[in-house]
């Protein structure tokens, strides 16, 4: 589905980010792996060469134009192109209600789940363009929903959704399409220990608050990280050349949208 191309996955970790770049090279991309971690850019690196597809791990910090700008020379010295931009790095403001969240922390926010998603697309729309690429925007299902001490999340990321709507015209123009996917759960390592800890507190297991969870989505289960990526990787695709500006959520039926 992806073969040959040269597919750029940002804030790549252990749960999501990985999936996402282990999906692209099992679909013939050869996958470049930003972020902050080193040890753990190198770890996912050598499993995606398991494949069989090239890797290319850079340190960087998208926050920062110097360093963001550095992974674009990177990637255009190793590979001469790019086909796909996936903004998957995201930050939680502190949960606090929005009548008492320090607006240094909402700003905070603001900077890696918004701006660091446009400086890196702005940096890479021309040579977006000139194979006429795709941007996928991850998102969150926090989008559908006012819950309480969400609020500061849910100002960045309904930014987040605003800024590849525009973008999607913006660079629609030039070939480009962007779009945004948004996940609800993702039952992955960092969810299994957030359950285990509030389960503990309740004198459950995890497995209890999962059956407690899954049983309110419409099929029964939390998806696992891979589904959230094939998601991904459709909107990379050629498979889905027509689609722009759409905002797709992989939510299990949590939310009708």
């Amino acid at each position: 589905m992806l073969e040959n191309k040269v597919v750029v996955v940002s804030g790549v970790g252990p749960g999501l980010g990985r999936a996402i770049a282990l999906g692209a090279a099992r679909s013939g991309a050869d996958v470049v792996l930003a972020a902050r971690t080193e040890s753990r850019l190198t770890e996912i690196a050598a499993e995606v060469e398991r494949t069989g597809r090239r890797a290319l791990a850079v340190p960087t910090d998208i926050t920062d134009d110097a360093s963001a700008a550095a992974l674009v020379k990177a990637v255009s010295d190793a590979f001469g192109r790019v086909d796909a931009l996936v903004n998957n790095a995201f930050a939680v403001p502190p949960l606090v209600g929005l009548t008492e969240v320090d607006l240094a922390d909402v700003r905070s926010g603001f900077e890696t789940n918004v701006y660091a998603a446009l400086r890196l697309t702005r940096l890479f729309a021309p040579e977006l363009a000139e194979n006429r690429g795709s941007v996928v925007m991850i998102n969150s299902a926090v989008l559908r929903h006012s819950k309480q001490p969400f609020g500061a999340y849910k100002m960045s990321k309904a930014a987040l959704l605003s800024l590849a709507q525009s973008l999607a015209t913006e660079l629609g123009a030039r070939g480009v399409r962007v779009n945004s996917v948004a996940p609800g759960y993702i039952w992955a390592d960092a969810l299994r220990e957030g359950f285990g800890q509030m389960a503990k507190q309740r004198g459950g297991t995890a497995q209890d608050l999962y059956d407690e969870v899954a049983a309110t989505l419409d099929l029964g289960r939390l998806p696992e990280p891979n589904e959230v990526a094939d998601a991904v990787l459709f909107l990379v695709s050629d498979m889905s050349r027509a689609v722009t500006g759409h905002c797709l959520d992989v939510n299990a039926g949590e939310f009708h949208h």
